[in-house]
């Protein structure tokens, strides 16, 4: 009996230890920590993925939300679209560049000054974030060729490139304010080009925290103040778990066809399975498959920098080796059609930016397989179309017969050494030559030769 009393006691004591465990436990994972990565170029696959993993981040009401970046950079529209989602999220965001080797080139500075705490793991540096278009844009006066720019040394850039250099200077200096870093050194990341390592930001005000690892970054930013949507947030980290959010299928299908050289690949497989429908239709497979490819290809497209006078080239390349198909101009058509499908395909994509351009042997590819299937499958295709029919009824159609005895209208004619039913709309001798000019039921149409057989022998 008090063996029974003492378990009756104790059983409280379970009760509010097992209470509390729950509690902890619930605590720890009701504010997780969401990790994302970006690797490699940004663009529109990985601005889906940041926007979608913000929301998510959101409806888990996650402590803080850290993105892993190693990138060299990537398209503008991408990264303003990143930038958007971290300032307009309800979630602290970290951006901390990482491994050790990894950099934060380009859009990669304007994302990490963006965030509401930016971090960087030893032996990784930040900066260069000079638009890359710039470089390469024409100056329209040649006097500016002569002017030197007094901090660098360098040819000063024209209108165009100025009011690119400002609107990007303007832009990465409104986010250092936003978050209280060092507004100069953002310029001259942008004007110069500058690029610092993890140490020397650290000293600039750059950025917040140097942090060996994902625990040593958990450390520091526990207690930090925040400030998010205008309201002061102190970050609790201790003890919280990290979960690794990776892109699901969607991301992951956007990522490969806003490849650049699959959205070409794409494009052209599109435009080939319609004109192989229209050639000969009811096939429905090649329509069917171009149609879809296309669609894919457009949507691409619609999110990646496209030059529209390159595509215009492309179409108007297929359209003269088409023509060369349909109408030989001896190499005219067909030469002139492969020049302008290789320049529109250079052209195609409106950027410098790496990994955003087509590669030359896709180019050269395609131009070789198009020039063969446009130029000799399909006029081979045509010729063939146009040969007479050798088999069946149609056959008989513009094939010569003899008549077999004298008739008015109708009669009998011998084709083929067999005797058949004619009909003739004039007066026909016998042995005279006819031709078939239609067939009704097993009843030929003909119509008399311009030379009787029997002028013919004499």
């Amino acid at each position: 009996m008090p063996r029974l009393m003492r378990v009756f006691l104790s059983l409280p004591l379970f009760v509010a230890a097992g209470l509390l465990l729950v509690v902890e436990s619930s605590s720890s994972s009701d504010n997780p920590v969401i990790q994302l990565s970006i690797e490699g170029v940004i663009g529109p696959a990985t601005d889906d993925y940041i926007e979608r993993a913000l929301e998510s981040a959101a409806r888990r009401h996650a402590e803080l939300v850290v993105i892993r970046m190693d990138t060299p950079g990537g398209l503008d529209t991408s990264m303003r679209g990143i930038i958007k989602s971290i300032t307009t999220s309800p979630v602290p965001v970290a951006s901390y560049v990482a491994p050790t080797g990894a950099r934060a080139a380009s859009a990669g500075t304007y994302i990490l000054y963006a965030s509401h705490i930016a971090a960087m793991a030893p032996g990784t540096n930040v900066g260069a974030a000079t638009p890359i278009r710039i470089g390469g844009l024409p100056q329209p006066d040649s006097k500016r060729k002569d002017e030197q720019d007094k901090t660098t040394g360098a040819a000063a850039p024209d209108a165009g490139s100025k009011k690119m250099i400002n609107d990007a200077v303007a832009y990465l200096r409104s986010l250092a304010e936003l978050r209280g870093r060092n507004q100069e050194w953002a310029e001259k990341a942008v004007r110069e080009a500058a690029s610092i390592p993890a140490s020397e930001a650290l000293k600039l005000n750059v950025i917040d925290i140097v942090a060996t690892g994902m625990a040593d970054l958990m450390k520091q930013v526990n207690g930090r103040e925040v400030t998010v949507l205008g309201q002061k947030r102190v970050l609790q980290t201790t003890g919280s778990v990290i979960d690794q959010l990776t892109p699901d299928w969607r991301s992951r299908f956007l990522s490969i066809i806003t490849n650049p050289n699959v959205a070409y690949i794409l494009m052209l497989i599109g435009i080939y399975g319609l004109i192989l429908e229209f050639s000969n239709p009811g096939a429905i497979a090649p329509g069917t498959v171009g149609a879809i490819s296309l669609l894919l290809a457009l949507y691409a497209f619609q999110l990646l920098p496209v030059n529209y006078a390159g595509m215009g080239l492309i179409l108007l390349g297929i359209a003269l080796m088409v023509g060369e198909a349909f109408q030989p101009s001896f190499g005219v058509l067909g030469i002139g059609g492969l020049i302008a499908f290789i320049v529109g395909s250079v052209f195609l994509m409106d950027t410098d930016v790496p990994g955003f351009g087509i590669d030359i042997s896709v180019i050269v590819t395609f131009a070789i397989i198009s020039a063969l299937v446009f130029i000799v499958v399909i006029g081979m295709a045509i010729k063939a179309r146009r040969r007479p029919v050798v088999s069946g009824l149609e056959e008989l159609v513009g094939a010569k017969a003899t008549v077999l005895s004298d008739f008015d209208h109708q009669g009998r004619v011998s084709l083929h050494s067999e005797s058949w039913q004619a009909l003739s709309s004039v007066p026909l001798h016998k042995g005279q030559q006819v031709k078939v000019s239609g067939i009704e039921g097993l009843t030929l149409r003909v119509e008399p030769l311009e030379t009787p057989i029997q002028e013919e022998a004499s």
